[in-house]
């Protein structure tokens, strides 16, 4: 029911200085003969209104009725406990990273005999071959000093130790498989592993040799596929401030598989955190602190992800309220320019980084509590919190979009992308014939091409410039035909993609920069939605009905919490 001062307003609104019923000159406030004219003039301002409301900014919405912006406050409050969550995370991920690191070299010097310390450093191109064993001598000098440094452990200066179980030293498990007939190499079913488990008393002048004579066993060197080593470490450090207990699964691994003379070695390692005993009070104390912050996210993220969903839900009901209006009263159907300025891309990546966040909280949650702590886990954390936050900080941009100065690059981009996607279309298809070409032609003979991920990253490192000189000069062949035929195949590509490709489709992007200086010069075009959105924009009507017959649309906290208040008070009237 409208109040009598609502009535009253509109009947000061209707009458114009010489006491008519209407205003001249504005069809908006016109009244019809006709009852269903007036009943569809009457429908269509107050779903004109409707529609401006809900596609207004929060600022003009603070302006049009003073509501509380609590989502751009809730935004705020998430993106900086994110960002605080992704700084101690990504500090704590570097450290276990980096010790992971320091201690597989640690392990490739104590457990490797032909390990170099100049394989330590990354280098490009490579200072240095696979690291193999060409001799049958030194494949069993190899393995056998790899056992014999694990029984004597005790000797490394690390603070590492056997894993016990039963008062007894965990075994080290030595793995050989091999083929068991000559007739089908490559067949993967003829293969057969054989697995013995090597006792610490054993492993003291350790002899292969002896070893898999004593199983009955004989190494054929034409059938060999793999030999692999496992053993497990324990590593205790006591700090001052800190005690931390880990567990190492370390793999050495001589690979056969290729049979072309060297057999290459190998060594991975898995870092496993373990609860200490005498865990000291300051590092509960951090996980209580990162308990409460994850908690905290979680339950910021959820309330996000609720809101966001429901202005979907609300944006798609109004949605279907215009359509049925289009096609009722105008008699067309709406646009698909309309239908898609109801999906907002906003909302939508706001809920994609909410639920990545929620998972990485929970995941962060329990690699603290040590639940959790394998290579993947703290990958896949990683990349949720990662992937989260940045899109938090994209939402951002949406903030700015208010203001018309610094909404040039969405625009531009929004403008742009549709052309840039048919464009970049077109050039990957080229783009992949060059790269299946020189994985091909030049992979045998060219670092660089040795794979079509690395023929791919390759390419796409010469189209920005980088490293060409050693890209042209790094071809192991002395075949005239293939070095003549790769100086045409990347002087085609360089000067293709980089004098061609790369101008036109900053072209393109160009293009649309200036044409949203156009339309800041003379205004958007506008859909059908946003014409008749605008089609009245000196409605009468529009300040009554936005700050009160529009009342029961804002479904917001405060709204819904003066509808409770005005509940209670009826019955006192």
């Amino acid at each position: 029911m409208n109040s009598p001062e609502l009535t009253l307003r509109r009947q000061n609104v209707d009458q114009n200085k010489d006491g008519d019923e209407t205003l001249i000159g504005n069809p908006c406030s016109s009244i019809n003969s006709s009852v269903s004219d007036a009943t569809n003039s009457l429908e269509a301002r107050r779903l004109r209104l409707e529609l401006r409301f809900f596609f207004q900014n929060p600022i003009q919405k603070w302006n049009a009725r003073h509501r509380f912006p609590y989502k751009f406050l809730l935004q705020i409050i998430k993106i900086i406990l994110v960002t605080a969550q992704l700084c101690i995370f990504a500090e704590s991920r570097y450290n276990h990273m980096n010790y992971a690191l320091n201690n597989k070299v640690t392990f490739s010097h104590l457990f490797v005999n032909i390990w170099d310390s100049g394989r330590e450093v990354l280098n490009y191109p490579p200072v240095s071959g696979p690291l193999a064993v060409y001799q049958k001598t030194d494949f069993y000098e190899s393995v056998n000093f790899a056992i014999n440094r694990y029984g004597n452990l005790s000797d490394s200066i690390g603070p590492y130790s056997h894993l016990r179980k039963n008062n007894r030293t965990h075994p080290l498990e030595l793995c050989i498989c091999r083929h068991v007939g000559r007739q089908d190499l490559t067949n993967q079913l003829n293969e057969q592993c054989d697995r013995w488990n090597v006792l610490q008393e054993d492993m003291y002048n350790f002899s292969t040799e002896d070893f898999l004579k004593s199983q009955n066993f004989t190494l054929d060197f034409e059938l060999l596929q793999s030999l692999s080593l496992e053993f497990p470490l324990l590593a205790h450090i006591k700090k001052i401030e800190d005690t931390r207990c880990s567990l190492f699964i370390v793999r050495i691994d001589y690979n056969n598989r290729n049979l072309d003379g060297q057999l290459l070695i190998s060594l991975t390692s898995n870092l496993n955190k373990l609860k200490c005993p005498e865990d000291l009070y300051t590092e509960r104390e951090r996980e209580f602190f990162m308990d409460i912050l994850n908690a905290t996210i979680i339950l910021i993220c959820s309330f996000s992800l609720i809101l966001c969903m429901r202005s979907i839900v609300r944006a798609q009901l109004l949605k279907r309220k215009t359509a049925d209006f289009f096609r009722r009263v105008k008699g067309v159907e709406l646009s698909m320019e309309g239908i898609l300025e109801f999906w907002n891309f906003w909302f939508i990546m706001i809920i994609a980084n909410d639920i990545l966040i929620i998972i990485g909280s929970i995941l962060e949650r329990r690699i603290s509590r040590n639940e959790y702590d394998s290579t993947e886990e703290w990958s896949f954390c990683s990349l949720c919190l990662g992937t989260g936050n940045m899109l938090v900080w994209f939402g951002v941009l949406r903030y700015f979009g208010f203001f018309k100065t610094y909404n040039v690059v969405i625009l531009t981009l929004k403008r742009a992308f549709p052309k840039m996607a048919r464009f970049l279309l077109c050039t990957l298809i080229i783009y992949a014939g060059f790269v299946f070409c020189g994985w091909l032609v030049l992979g045998p003979f060219h670092i660089k091409f040795r794979s079509i991920s690395r023929t791919s990253e390759n390419l796409f490192s010469l189209v920005n410039g980088d490293d060409m000189f050693a890209t042209f000069t790094i071809l192991d062949t002395n075949n005239l035909l293939l070095w003549y035929y790769e100086r045409i195949y990347l002087y085609s590509f360089i000067s293709l993609f980089i004098y061609v490709v790369l101008n036109l489709f900053l072209s393109v992007i160009l293009d649309a920069y200036e044409t949203i200086k156009e339309y800041y010069l003379h205004g958007f075009p506008k859909s059908d939605l946003q014409q008749f959105i605008y089609e009245c924009e000196s409605d009468p009507f529009s300040d009554s009905l936005i700050r009160d017959d529009l009342e029961g649309y804002d479904h917001g906290l405060w709204c819904f919490c003066k509808k409770i208040f005005n509940w209670i008070r009826l019955p006192s009237r």
